[in-house]
C-alpha cells in the first residue's frame, strides 16, 4: 500500500503543474564602478542603466554593483569576487578594467563578460562603446554660438578622450571659426578637488566656456560659482549648474544592458563588439540651459535629427579638409574618416591649444 501511494506521488510530482513549471532562478548580473555612485555622472548613467534592466525584467534579473574600484589589480580581484559567486554575466564599464576583464575570463568560461569601452573580445567577453563623440560634436555647435575661448578638463589622453576634444572644437568652429579649446589632462578620471582646480585655472586663463572628460561635476559646480557657462557630461547636471549649464551630452546604457541580460537568459548570448551613437539611442544631447536662446536650441537639435538619420558626419574634410594643430592635413578635403582611423586617434585639429602624447 504505503508502495503504491509513494508511487503515485512520485506521479504527481511529475504531472502536476505545480512542479513541471517552477520558474527558471533570476539570472545575477553584477556591475563593476570605477567610481563612487553620485548623483550624477559617468557611474550615476551606468547604474540607471543597471536599474533599467531591473525595471524590463522584473523577478527574472538579480543585480548587484561593486563602487569606487580601482583600474588594476583591485579590478582583478573584484571582477574575480563577482564570478566565483555565481553571477552570470558581469558588465565593467571602464577602460583600464579591459585587460583584468579579459584575465578573468580565461578562469571563467561559463561566466559571461561585457567590456564597456573596452575594444578586445574573447569568446566569452563582449566589447562595447557609445560615440560620444557625436554628443560633444552637437555640444560645441551650441557652446560657439555662446563663446569664443573654451577649456577643457580630461582624464586621459586615450583615442576616446581625443576624439570628443576634437569633435567638440569641430562643433564650435562649424559656427564660430575662431574659438578655441584649451585642454588639460589630469592622468586620473575622478578627482573633484583637482578637477575643480583645473576648471579653475581654465576660467582663469580666459575660458568662456568648460568641457569635461572626468567622473563628477565638479567643473559644472566650479562655472556656476564663476558665472560662466559649462557643457555637462555623462548627465544632465541642471541640478548643480542651473545657470552655467548649456547642454548635457547624456549616455544611454539601459536598452543595450537590457538586451544583453535577455541574451544570457534565452542562451543567445554572443561575443562581438557595438559602438553606437545618436542613430543607436546611445549618446543625445538634451538639458538645455536657461541661457541658450531658442533658436540655438533648434539649430542643435535640427542637427541631431541629421546625425542620427545619417545625414551629418562629424570627422568629414568638406571642401577645404582638416588640418591637425601643427598644420598638417589629417582628412583631406571630400574624405571622412573610417571607424579604424577615429579609434586610433593621437592627433587633435587645428583650435585645440594642447598635445597628445604619442
Amino acid at each position: 500500500m504505503y508502495k503504491n501511494l509513494a508511487a503515485a506521488l512520485a506521479a504527481a510530482c511529475v504531472l502536476s503543474p505545480a512542479f513541471s513549471q517552477q520558474p527558471a532562478p533570476p539570472v545575477r548580473a553584477a556591475f563593476v564602478y570605477v567610481a563612487p555612485l553620485t548623483d550624477a555622472g559617468w557611474v550615476r548613467q551606468h547604474d540607471q542603466g543597471r536599474l533599467a534592466v531591473e525595471a524590463a525584467l522584473p523577478g527574472q534579473v538579480k543585480t548587484s554593483f561593486v563602487e569606487n574600484v580601482a583600474e588594476g589589480p583591485d579590478a582583478e580581484r573584484v571582477i574575480r569576487d563577482l564570478a566565483m559567486q555565481g553571477n552570470q554575466i558581469i558588465f565593467t564599464p571602464s577602460f583600464g578594467y579591459m585587460e583584468p576583464t579579459l584575465k578573468v575570463a580565461r578562469e571563467f568560461p561559463n561566466v559571461k563578460f561585457e567590456s564597456v569601452t573596452g575594444y578586445k573580445t574573447a569568446p566569452n567577453v563582449a566589447a562595447s562603446n557609445a560615440r560620444y563623440y557625436e554628443g560633444r560634436y552637437l555640444a560645441g555647435i551650441a557652446a560657439g554660438r555662446m563663446a569664443t575661448e573654451a577649456g577643457y578638463v580630461a582624464g586621459f589622453p586615450i583615442p576616446e578622450v581625443v576624439q570628443g576634444i576634437n569633435a567638440f572644437t569641430l562643433g564650435m568652429r562649424s559656427v564660430n571659426p575662431k574659438a578655441s579649446v584649451r585642454v588639460v589632462f589630469l592622468g586620473e578620471w575622478f578627482n573633484p578637488p583637482r578637477e575643480r582646480d583645473a576648471a579653475m585655472s581654465l576660467m582663469n586663463q580666459g575660458a568662456e566656456v568648460l568641457a569635461f572628460h572626468t567622473g563628477s561635476n565638479a567643473v559644472m559646480v566650479a562655472a556656476q560659482e564663476r558665472g560662466k557657462l559649462a557643457v555637462a557630461y555623462h548627465s544632465d547636471m541642471r541640478k548643480v549648474a542651473p545657470d552655467a549649464q548649456v547642454v548635457a551630452v547624456t549616455h544611454q546604457w539601459g536598452d543595450y544592458y537590457t538586451r544583453r541580460v535577455k541574451a544570457v537568459m534565452d542562451g543567445s548570448w554572443k561575443s562581438g563588439s557595438v559602438w553606437g551613437g545618436v542613430r543607436e539611442g546611445m549618446i543625445r544631447v538634451e538639458g538645455f540651459g536657461s541661457k541658450v536662446p531658442p533658436k540655438v536650441q533648434q539649430e542643435v537639435l535640427d542637427r541631431q535629427k541629421a546625425m542620427a538619420a545619417g545625414k551629418l558626419a562629424v570627422f568629414t574634410g568638406g571642401k577645404a579638409g582638416v588640418k591637425d594643430n601643427e598644420g598638417r592635413t589629417v582628412i583631406p578635403p571630400g574624405r571622412s574618416l573610417d571607424d579604424a582611423a577615429i579609434l586610433g586617434m593621437n592627433w587633435f585639429v587645428s583650435g585645440v591649444i594642447g598635445q597628445v602624447s604619442r
